[in-house]
């Protein structure tokens, strides 16, 4: 519940604020003053008549109606604080900064449940407890530093922890980066990350917004929700990065499917933010370098120039760039003779563009215009200009600060002299500007954008789909866990999932009988095992009726199993699909090489059900061994349409069968013209 009295009070009061500044109390009120708050600042404490040049109230009895309470106070004493001034004063918005709620103790907890209903009641906003407050061009209610520049244009910040915002914070504003605001959100009890974002997408306005969002997320209560504002906000033109903290599991667990060893919350979570199209990042470094390229023109292409006057740091970035999928072309012809001639001898402009420790602010200038001006095949230009200490470099970033104004092409500053030519960089930095010290740094963040898909569609691709047989099938499954051949088949067959012929039996003779109805050669697997490969179930190439029957023989002894199945031998590459169902997320689909390389190379994309086709081929690109997968060494590619396809329709159906709580198809055989399901797999619970 946000409101205008959270966001732009006429008067806030201070519960606990004090003269000690190095105290939240005391920096709280600090901030607020030298913020600018231009309504009433009133301060409750019941030992100082005077707070840093404000009147103390003693009791909160005597202070007036008042809109915004800020409590810094001890736990125990802020519901009796809340249900006062809420009934008595008015109030309607309030920042706890104090600890010591559900996230320490049962009697917490219950003290933050009174809280939240009082404000539910009243219809007050809240935000925390246990955060370091909230910060907007309004008002400075919070009682850390930094304090960033602020910027309507700037970056919204949410984080789910407040002291992992001081240090993102301080990353940011070393690298020049401006705010509109900073949500500490805390314990989130009323207000969490989703609720933010709904405000902003509900409240958005091209005009006046920002246009940057960036996330510190520790828990995600509402998937959906976050999914649902979080694409929409991208589709109006934000751009929207995060890191999720806490996505790993602790070990690995012994699961029964590969999909159950391979997928894993994180694997929820990276679906998510693909769907959503997230930026998703993983340090404080990559998430404040990843703001400040969204507050540049946007890259529309992958070729980029380097300007520098040291070799090394642009042959590291051609190196990362390179590695990260983005290009460093070779720059040759006639301009680029014409633009060698006016630079030292020595210089080198094949790209990168090595001007020389001795080149100018003025050759500087002018190799960005020939990037800007005359080399069409460039897209963007990176430039990285320190200093050895024998110069000062406030004429080359005023050329610097120049040319980012009137190029089309965005430029990317990288400074690096940060210690050296700090008042130099710092100069720089205030006129609007934001560096990146570190190139590599700079080449991994453009990278991880490149590679995060547009938000996915919201339309469900239904067609093709038969619900009501797979409703009718499901119903019929008894017992959990993991379901018949036979059942499989049916359920593969509701999505229109092609199938490889196959026969299960404890009847040599029928399956004799298959395999010669079929066609040799066949290939012969245990039922019952999980891993059939594990204990030798498995046998491929059968190509005589005698050969079946003694494999028949050996497989019936196996430990556990209960038929054996046969199927028409078929060649083709490799393929694998599986899923797995995630608490509050859905279905998490993965794609990737199948056999054996599933679980040696875990070479899989995932993706979050229902999946558009846009999403399928995405997740099928994304993937290391793509190359296989397109043709390689005179061999031909897969049908990607059929893999897509197949993807597909396994999500959609997915979105309406909760009880498949895990699922594998390994392998799908592929060629040129099909994708075929071989062996599957399907985990009922409900």
């Amino acid at each position: 519940m946000i409101n205008q009295q959270l966001l732009n009070p006429k008067s806030i009061v201070v519960i606990g604020g004090s003269n000690n500044v190095h105290k939240p109390g005391g920096s709280i009120v600090r901030n607020i003053k030298n913020g600018g708050f231009g309504g009433d600042l009133h301060i409750v404490n019941p030992k100082e008549d005077e707070v840093q040049g404000i009147k103390a109230f003693h009791d909160v009895k005597e202070i007036p109606q008042t809109e915004l309470a800020v409590l810094v106070v001890a736990a125990k004493f802020c519901p009796d604080y809340v249900d006062y001034l809420c009934a008595e004063k008015g109030t309607k918005a309030f920042v706890i900064i104090s600890a010591g709620f559900g996230e320490e103790t049962k009697a917490g907890a219950e003290l933050e449940q009174r809280i939240l209903d009082t404000c539910d009641k009243y219809g007050a906003a809240l935000i925390g407890p246990n955060c370091i407050g909230l910060l907007n061009r309004n008002h400075h209610s919070v009682f850390t530093l930094p304090i960033p520049k602020l910027n309507p244009q700037g970056v919204d910040f949410v984080s789910g922890s407040g002291a992992t915002a001081v240090f993102i914070l301080e990353s940011a504003v070393i690298k020049g980066l401006q705010f509109n605001s900073v949500w500490s959100i805390g314990n989130g009890k009323q207000i969490g990350i989703e609720d933010v974002l709904q405000y902003m997408d509900d409240q958005f306005d091209p005009e006046k917004d920002s246009k940057v969002k960036l996330l510190y997320i520790e828990n995600i209560g509402n998937p959906d929700k976050l999914l649902y504002h979080a694409s929409n906000l991208i589709r109006k033109g934000c751009r929207i990065a995060a890191i999720k903290a806490g996505s790993s599991e602790s070990g690995s667990r012994a699961a029964s499917s590969h999909t159950g060893a391979i997928a894993s919350s994180d694997s929820a979570v990276e679906a998510l933010f693909r769907k959503a199209g997230i930026v998703r990042c993983f340090s404080r470094e990559e998430l404040t370098t990843v703001g400040c390229i969204f507050t540049l023109p946007e890259l529309k292409g992958k070729n980029f120039a380097i300007v520098t006057h040291a070799g090394g740091p642009g042959v590291m970035l051609t190196d990362a760039l390179s590695k990260g999928g983005l290009n460093v072309p070779k720059i040759e012809g006639p301009e680029a003779d014409e633009l060698k001639e006016k630079l030292f001898p020595g210089s080198s402009v094949a790209n990168p563009i090595d001007f020389l420790a001795t080149g100018t602010a003025e050759q500087l200038g002018t190799v960005i215009d020939y990037c800007e001006n005359k080399f069409d095949e460039i897209d963007a230009i990176a430039v990285i200009y320190g200093t050895p200490g024998l110069t000062q470099l406030y004429e080359a970033y005023d050329v610097l600060d120049k040319k980012i104004r009137e190029c089309k092409k965005p430029i990317f500053p990288i400074l690096p002299s940060l210690h050296t030519a700090g008042p130099e960089v710092a100069e720089f930095l205030s006129k609007g500007h934001v560096n990146f010290s570190d190139e590599v740094t700079l080449a991994t963040a453009l990278s991880q954008i490149m590679r995060t898909p547009k938000p996915a569609p919201p339309e469900v691709q239904l067609y093709g789909i038969d619900f009501p047989r797979l409703h009718i099938i499901i119903s019929g499954i008894e017992q959990n866990g993991y379901v018949s051949p036979q059942t499989v088949r049916e359920i593969l067959s509701c999505a229109g999932i092609p199938l490889v012929p196959e026969l299960v039996s404890k009847d040599k003779k029928e399956l004799t009988a298959f395999a010669e109805r079929e066609g040799f050669p066949v290939v012969a697997k245990v039922v019952g095992p999980i891993h059939k490969s594990d204990v030798g179930g498995v046998t491929l190439n059968i190509r005589t009726p005698e050969h079946l029957a003694l494999e028949f023989d050996r497989m019936m002894k196996i430990k556990g199993a209960t038929g054996v199945m046969v199927q028409k031998m078929l060649k083709g590459t490799e393929l694998f699909i599986g899923a797995k169902y995630e608490t509050r997320f859905g279905h998490v689909t993965l794609c990737g090489l199948g056999g054996i390389f599933v679980e040696v190379l875990k070479d899989v994309s995932s993706g979050l059900a229902p999946l558009s086709y846009a999403e399928a081929y995405s997740m099928i690109h994304s993937l290391r061994g793509y190359k296989i997968l397109k043709g390689t060494r005179g061999q031909k590619g897969i049908n990607e349409q059929k893999f897509a396809e197949i993807i597909v329709r396994l999500s959609t159906l997915l979105r309406f069968a909760t009880e498949i709580k895990e699922m594998d198809i390994n392998p799908l055989l592929a060629d040129e013209k099909d994708v075929v399901a071989v062996d599957a797999r399907i985990l009922i619970e409900r």
